[in-house]
């Protein structure tokens, strides 16, 4: 076969040129990127050759080999693990294939030093070699095939890749050095940068061959030492080893568990949030070991879905060694070590949280995480009470974060229920007129705005005796709840009720099947109509949420029109109503403000002419 000539993947292309241009200064790391892969590589192939064994036959001393050109001005990093055929190499260095392409994209920020952080987010760290190298080959068999293949690239858009015969099982990374990147053909300084980001590696790392070999890293698994033994950055060089991950840890969690069963974690919160977080799939990055063996990374029920942004290593010293990835799953152990993961995770979570002098820590973790670990609140009824304990909220009340605990202890006198009101996004909702009586009485509303919001708060019901109730569904229960001190100031002017009365009647008449209901508000002060759902029917923001993703015909459920009684507008009105119910006008403006009622809550108008017909004749005749 000739060499074949292939394009990168757009995104490849871009990707490269950052790192091309970049002025990172840590170029070093391309070194712990290139290590820590081939340290992967071997961990797959140890697995794999426990039920083949023969994928190691001849071989079976796994390790990570560095070898130095100074005459050619290469830097070799080999392996003698897993390998790749053709197909691996186009997948894994031609493209970005893993899910949340579109949103790695939209990362890029231009900045060269910000973007290359991203590299490692993304789990694509192999490109960082371009940093140091202007040219890469990679020479690599894949174990159990005779085929070896050979793929080179200067980074510029393109890729060769050609049959490699004679080639080792593994892989050997060929950088040919940019001018100035000499200091990476020094054993001294490529051995201190393997101590400082890959001494944890349990697998051999050399320098060197033939005679002259030396290992530069300890070898031992860093997860089995104790606490005490282990130093911040050696926690954090392992985490981006792990985790392939270029940001630092948000909170490190490592323990052994011991008793019926025992296993080893070393569990990290990111302190960035990954790109695939909302990945249909809602995969974990957590690692499973078994005796030091690398099992899988992805072991399903391992951990719970709604903790997927953790990352690092269980060892388990009770599952069996040949153990597949099938038997994990229905394996009753796992559930255990599963049990006791979510248990500690939460509790380590809690303290953070209920720590006053890591709230600004724990608003970070929030903003990050909050959103994926609500999915527990209807997933996991065992925890729930802990992880209502870990809620954050925007509230009309402030700026800040606010939990469960605050919002009820500063209910108003008479409050009976948590009102919510669910939006887009805490800015337009604070603008929602259903708010406006709230506000007028001081009580405090929590701004849901993210869609898992509207199935955890009907599956949960209540927080400490007090239910919670959406402020846009039934009545708003203002009647019960003691107005805030307003004594000298003069209520608004309302009509009289016989005129309000056969106002709503000559609205519910005209407006018949389009609205459930006309009825005086007790939730407006300023504007003069709003919408409501019905008790029973479905969350107004819900309904617009399934509508817009086709889980719901465009028809949804009618609405309750609101009108406020003080409001001058609705006054007038009344009083005409009084004087003349059967003015024509009267059926115009009531057609009108419901389509403002609709445009105040985002929802489309369903006759537009007719409402700019209604509004061009009103206009008219007020100029008349």
């Amino acid at each position: 076969m000739t060499e074949e000539r292939l394009s990168f993947q757009a995104e490849v292309s871009r990707l490269l040129d950052i790192v091309a241009h970049s002025l990172y200064s840590e170029k070093e790391v391309f070194l712990r990127e290139l290590v820590s892969n081939a340290s992967d590589a071997c961990d797959r192939l140890r697995y794999a050759a426990l039920t083949q064994p023969e994928l190691t036959a001849g071989d079976a001393d796994l390790g990570i080999t560095l070898l130095v050109d100074k005459e050619a001005r290469t830097l070799t990093v080999a392996d003698n693990g897993i390998g790749m055929n053709r197909e691996d190499l186009v997948e894994n260095l031609g493209t970005i294939a893993r899910s949340g392409t579109a949103a790695f994209m939209r990362g890029m920020t231009g900045d060269a030093k910000k973007d290359v952080s991203l590299i490692g987010q993304f789990g694509v760290g192999f490109y960082s070699a371009f940093m140091v190298a202007d040219r890469v080959e990679v020479l690599t068999r894949k174990a159990g095939e005779e085929q070896g293949w050979r793929w080179t690239s200067d980074g510029k858009g393109e890729f060769t890749i050609g049959e490699a015969d004679g080639a080792a099982r593994g892989t050997r990374v060929v950088l040919h050095l940019r001018e100035g990147d000499d200091e990476y053909l020094e054993e001294t300084r490529l051995s201190t940068i393997v101590r400082k980001y890959s001494d944890h590696i349990a697998i051999p790392i050399r320098f060197g061959a033939g005679e002259s070999v030396k290992t530069l890293n300890s070898a031992s698994a860093l997860w089995m030492r104790s606490k005490s033994e282990v130093t911040e950055e050696q926690y954090r060089e392992f985490y981006h080893h792990a985790g392939h991950a270029f940001d630092d840890p948000w909170l490190t969690i490592h323990w052994r568990a011991e008793g019926a069963i025992e296993y080893t974690n070393l569990l990290f919160v990111p302190s960035m949030k990954p790109f695939d977080l909302f990945d249909p799939k809602r995969a974990h990055r957590v690692k499973l070991y078994v005796k030091r063996v690398f099992i899988t990374d992805g072991a399903e029920g391992l951990v719970p879905p709604y903790l997927r942004f953790l990352k690092g290593v269980v060892d388990s010293e009770d599952l069996p060694l040949n153990i597949s990835r099938e038997m994990l799953q229905h394996n009753p152990m796992l559930s255990k070590i599963r049990s006791g993961i979510t248990r500690r995770v939460l509790n380590e979570l809690g303290k953070k949280a209920g720590d006053p002098e890591s709230a600004d820590a724990y608003a970070t973790f929030w903003e990050n995480f909050g959103a994926v670990l609500k999915e527990g609140l209807y997933e996991d009824f065992e925890h729930r009470k802990e992880l209502l304990k870990l809620l954050r909220f925007r509230t009309t009340h402030g700026d800040g974060l606010v939990s469960l605990d605050e919002y009820v202890g500063r209910m108003k006198e008479g409050q009976e229920a948590i009102f919510t009101i669910s939006g887009d996004d805490a800015e337009s909702l604070k603008k929602s007129p259903q708010l406006e009586g709230f506000r007028a009485r001081g009580v405090e509303v929590l701004l849901l705005t993210d869609p898992v919001d509207e199935f955890w708060v009907p599956s949960v019901g209540e927080y400490e005796g007090k239910r919670f109730k959406s402020v846009t569904k039934g009545g708003a229960d203002l009647g019960r709840i003691k107005a805030a001190d307003d004594a000298g100031t003069p209520k608004p002017e309302e009509p009289p009720a016989d005129a309000l009365d056969s106002l709503l009647a000559l609205f519910k008449l005209t407006l018949g099947s389009s609205v459930k209901d006309v009825r005086r508000s007790e939730r407006l002060t300023d504007s003069a109509v709003c919408l409501v759902a019905d008790e029973t029917d479905m969350d107004m923001h819900l309904e617009r949420l399934l509508k817009q993703h086709k889980q719901l015909g465009a028809d949804g459920a009618t609405r309750i029109l609101e009108l406020n009684p003080a409001h001058p507008l609705v006054v007038r009105l009344a009083e005409r109503a009084k004087a003349n119910g059967a003015d024509p006008d009267l059926g115009e403006v009531a057609w009108l403000l419901l389509d403002q009622a609709r445009i105040v809550e985002g929802d489309p108008v369903p006759d537009p002419a007719a409402f700019a017909r209604r509004l061009s004749a009103l206009v008219a005749k007020g100029l008349a």
